[in-house]
């Protein structure tokens, strides 16, 4: 792999429409401390939690060009959906607001939980900042329908609506993390780091599909590992491949992806998506306390446990430089104020 790659694949990005929404590069940075304490592989961790979209995280590259694909299509409504505590709809319902554009969230109750700060604090509390309308829907509702009887309406009623899925995760959100492949080894090179691997949460897939086939279009050898937070792992891996395939064919450079680069470990979820784990509190109390770094409870946390986990298991033993990639989502802490059996004040 050369630079060269990273300059094709900025000539092959320049031809879909894009805005600008996020503060980019973000930051690479080692984690000595945590590295230390684990006494594996040198850590860094790539910091997409500061992409400046309402706090930032991993959705705000995607909806670089989806929102643009939005205006592009004359839209001036947009909808999506995703999980009470969605990181996602926080930042979607940023990127209408500085666009101009009215937004309608659908939130599909995935926990049960009753709690007051689960459903209106958090990612809930700054949807509405926004000034987006939310709806809530029960656990196992067919959101996409949901999202398309939505759509119908607010046509019937004079608005031009876009739907983007849920986590962002299509062809056109899924260019975002192509891009952030790029951004990332020519980040690496400049400082002379070689990275071993790359780990990461993955959901929806948009993330780690977008990063396979940006991966494999600058011929990298980065092994990438995610760390599933909902679905079991033949599932998992199967959505990611099949997006990643997609992906790479919207993209049109020829390049093929390779099942073997699709890793998923689901070993972490624990009783469901959005459940706390016990590995999870304990990775995000360690690196609030170890690196000053906060990661929710959702994704990040518990791709922290299996990062964490997996070094102790002796998965990355002759490797060097591991990056995890930071998606953001600390505001989902406050949904969350229980969890973490915090002591509060001490005198």
């Amino acid at each position: 792999m050369t630079l060269s790659k990273c300059k094709d694949l900025s000539i092959a990005l320049a031809r879909f429409p894009k805005v600008r929404l996020g503060h980019l590069p973000t930051p690479l940075e080692p984690m000595d401390r945590l590295s230390e304490m684990l006494g594996g592989p040198r850590l860094w961790v790539k910091r997409d939690d500061c992409t400046g979209l309402s706090s930032g995280g991993n959705k705000t590259r995607k909806l670089e060009f989806l929102m643009a694909d939005a205006q592009k299509q004359g839209a001036d409504t947009i909808i999506t959906q995703g999980a009470t505590q969605s990181n996602h709809a926080r930042q979607t319902t940023a990127a209408a607001a500085k666009l101009g554009m009215a937004c309608h969230i659908l939130l599909e109750d995935r926990t049960g939980s009753n709690e007051p700060d689960y459903n209106l604090n958090g990612n809930v509390l700054l949807d509405q900042l926004h000034g987006a309308s939310i709806s809530k829907r029960g656990g196992g509702t067919d959101m996409n329908a949901e999202m398309e009887v939505l759509a119908e309406s607010l046509l019937q009623d004079g608005k031009v609506p876009y739907i983007i899925p849920g986590g962002g995760s299509n062809p056109i959100g899924a260019l975002g993390y192509v891009n952030c492949a790029r951004e990332l080894v020519e980040q690496a090179a400049g400082i002379g780091l070689n990275i071993d691997a790359l780990v990461h949460a993955t959901g929806s897939s948009g993330t780690q599909a977008g990063l396979v086939a940006g991966l494999a279009a600058l011929q990298s050898d980065i092994h990438l590992l995610g760390i599933g937070v909902r679905a079991p792992q033949e599932k998992q891996e199967q959505m990611v491949f099949d997006l990643a395939e997609r992906t790479a064919q919207y993209l049109g450079t020829g390049v093929q992806i390779d099942r073997s680069a699709v890793r998923a470990n689901c070993n972490y979820v624990g009783p469901g998506y959005g459940l706390p784990t016990d590995g999870m509190i304990e990775a995000v109390k360690l690196l609030a306390q170890t690196e000053g770094l906060l990661f929710d409870p959702v994704y990040s946390g518990k791709g922290l446990d299996g990062l964490i986990d997996q070094i102790r298991k002796g998965y990355f033993d002759g490797m060097d430089n591991v990056v995890f990639l930071h998606t953001g989502g600390s505001a989902a802490l406050f949904g969350y104020p229980d969890t973490f059996g915090l002591p509060g004040y001490t005198d």
